[in-house]
C-alpha cells in the first residue's frame, strides 16, 4: 500500500491493479465482439462510416490489449506503449481516408436498417466501455488513453448512429460518408492528443536503473 500524494488517503495498489486488469479484459472482449458486428454489418450494409467503426474497435481491442500487459509497469513502459496507442488511432484514420477514397469512386447508398441495427449495438458497447473506464481516466497515462479511446468510441458510435438515420430519411450516401470524414477528423485529433501526451511522458519520465553488477 502507498498513501496517495496530497490526499491523504492509503491506496491497496494490488487492487487498484487487479481492478483495472479486470475492467481492460471487459471493454477488451467488447471491442473484439463490437469489430466482429460492426465488419459484418459493414460488407452487408455497404456503410464506410460502420466500417470505419468497425476498424476503430479493432484499433481499440489493440489498445486495451497493450494497457492490461503494461497494468503495473513503469511510467516510462506506459508511456512508450501509450505512443503505440497513438500510432494505432493514426493507422485507422488512414484506413479510414483509404475507404472514404474508394466509396467516392465507387457511389453507393448503404442498407440502412442493417446499418443502423449493428450501429445502435455498438454504441451501447461503447457505453458500457466508458462507464467502466471513467473511474480510472485520470490514474496514469496508461489509463488516460485507454479512456481516450473510448470517448472516442462512444462519438463514433452516435455518430454512425445519425449516419443510419439520415441515408434511411434521405435514401442517398452522402450522409454516409459525411459522417466517415468526420470521424476521420476525430481520429487524427485523438491520435495527436494521445502521441503528444505520451510524447510528454516519455521525455519527462526516468529511465530504468541499470542492473546491478555480479
Amino acid at each position: 500500500m502507498v498513501e496517495c500524494c496530497g490526499c491523504g488517503k492509503v491506496v491497496d495498489v494490488a487492487a487498484l491493479q487487479a481492478r483495472q486488469r479486470r475492467v481492460l479484459r471487459i471493454v477488451l472482449a467488447i471491442n473484439l465482439a463490437a469489430f466482429a458486428l460492426m465488419a459484418a454489418a459493414a460488407w452487408h450494409s455497404h456503410s464506410s462510416s460502420l466500417l470505419s467503426g468497425s476498424l476503430d474497435n479493432l484499433g481499440d481491442a489493440a489498445t486495451y490489449a497493450l494497457s492490461l500487459a503494461v497494468v503495473g509497469a513503469s511510467a516510462r513502459a506506459k508511456a512508450r506503449v501509450a505512443l503505440l496507442k497513438g500510432l494505432l488511432i493514426l493507422a485507422a484514420a488512414l484506413a479510414v481516408a483509404a475507404q472514404i477514397a474508394w466509396r467516392l469512386g465507387h457511389p453507393q447508398v448503404p442498407l440502412f436498417e442493417s446499418m443502423g441495427a449493428a450501429a445502435a449495438l455498438n454504441l451501447a458497447g461503447n457505453g458500457v466501455c466508458l462507464w467502466l473506464l471513467t473511474p480510472f481516466r485520470s490514474g496514469d497515462i496508461n489509463l488516460a488513453s485507454a479512456w481516450e479511446c473510448s470517448r472516442n468510441d462512444l462519438y463514433e458510435g452516435g455518430a454512425v448512429v445519425l449516419a443510419a438515420a439520415a441515408v434511411g430519411l434521405f435514401g442517398a450516401g452522402w450522409p454516409d460518408l459525411l459522417i466517415a470524414v468526420a470521424l476521420l477528423i476525430l481520429f487524427l485529433r485523438s491520435a495527436a492528443r494521445v502521441l503528444g501526451s505520451a510524447w510528454r511522458e516519455v521525455r519527462r519520465a526516468p529511465a530504468a536503473a541499470p542492473a546491478p553488477g555480479p
